[in-house]
């Protein structure tokens, strides 16, 4: 069933009503939170009782540029989205109003900070007795697959081919294949990730006869209070599914050298993997294939060689017999 949307009557459409009436419009719950912000504070700025007719699309522009003109590029970028979307609904309404003027650009995204670890860091930290098996595996994973945290962390263990040794996930952004109100995972168009030889020989003893529920699960079951989803709970022990904050609070315990906080991101794996790849002589098209990035210039900002690598592919340069 499409979504009804009471619009204002009367002639002078206000800015507080159009911005109520495209948030009202809009289905998905974190979309509303994320255009709340720059919907609501630009109307602030430019004042919610005035009629939207009245507003010119420099006092548009300028109400970004205060609000938002010192802000990280990705959080301009997004405030910049959230009233563009909002003026392009109230125009295709028939509501007279202002546009995002010209010359408050979309920014270039910055490339990525998030950093490159060498294989053989990656390799060490896995292999410290210290570590638990659920975390060995669970790094170890993260890397061969080059795969989002949320992803491998959503897994059950339904979704394995272990003969194959790959799984399907829900990616980031994943296809729907309906439309309807509260989608299960069954109704998104899930995608393969594949793992080596680490990662076959950890699931095994991870898994210890497991057949079903998630693969990653934390070592105590869900207080009273606490809901969670039947997916995210191993029907055979009762245990609950290992979270982000958790997985990442983990790594940050073995790695912090200087205080909580300053260890690894999970993510760094994902660039670690297709660092290592590039490296080693892997086209653009097949690191795409792998991290299933749909544009390259995304690829690119994962790709970090090292000095050793880049020094190394100079001296290929180097004169007749002098390559070291």
């Amino acid at each position: 069933m499409p979504t009804i949307v009471q619009l204002p009557t009367g002639k002078a459409l206000t800015v507080r009503a159009a911005a109520d009436a495209f948030l009202d419009s809009l289905r998905n719950p974190n979309t509303v939170r994320s255009y709340s912000t720059g919907v609501g504070k630009t109307a602030e700025r430019i004042g919610e009782a005035r009629p939207l007719g009245s507003v010119a699309d420099d006092e548009i522009g300028e109400a970004l540029e205060l609000l938002w003109g010192t802000a990280a590029v990705n959080t301009w970028n997004a405030r910049r989205a959230a009233v563009l979307s909002w003026l392009g609904w109230c125009e295709s309404y028939g509501y007279d109003g202002p546009a995002v003027p010209a010359w408050t650009k979309r920014l270039a995204v910055p490339d990525s900070e998030t950093p490159a670890r060498s294989k053989m860091a990656v390799d060490r930290l896995i292999a410290r007795r210290e570590v638990h098996l659920r975390e060995k595996t669970l790094w170890r994973m993260l890397y061969e697959t080059a795969g989002r945290s949320k992803e491998i962390l959503g897994v059950n263990i339904e979704d394995l081919d272990l003969a194959a040794r790959r799984c399907l996930v829900k990616a980031k952004g994943a296809r729907s294949k309906v439309r309807r109100r509260g989608q299960a995972r069954e109704d998104f168009v899930l995608e393969t990730v594949y793992w080596d030889a680490g990662t076959a020989r950890l699931l095994p003893r991870l898994l210890r006869g497991r057949t079903r529920g998630p693969v990653f699960v934390t070592h105590r079951r869900p207080g009273p209070g606490k809901v969670v989803s039947p997916r995210d709970v191993c029907p055979d022990t009762g245990l609950a599914r290992l979270s982000y904050g958790q997985a990442r609070a983990l790594l940050d315990e073995h790695t912090a050298v200087r205080g909580p906080g300053s260890g690894w991101d999970l993510h760094e794996y994902r660039h670690s993997a297709l660092t290592h790849l590039g490296e080693q002589g892997a086209s653009l098209l097949m690191l795409m294939a792998k991290s299933r990035h749909k544009k390259p210039e995304n690829v690119r900002r994962y790709f970090k060689p090292s000095s050793e690598a880049i020094s190394e592919l100079t001296s290929l340069l180097a004169p007749g017999d002098a390559r070291r």
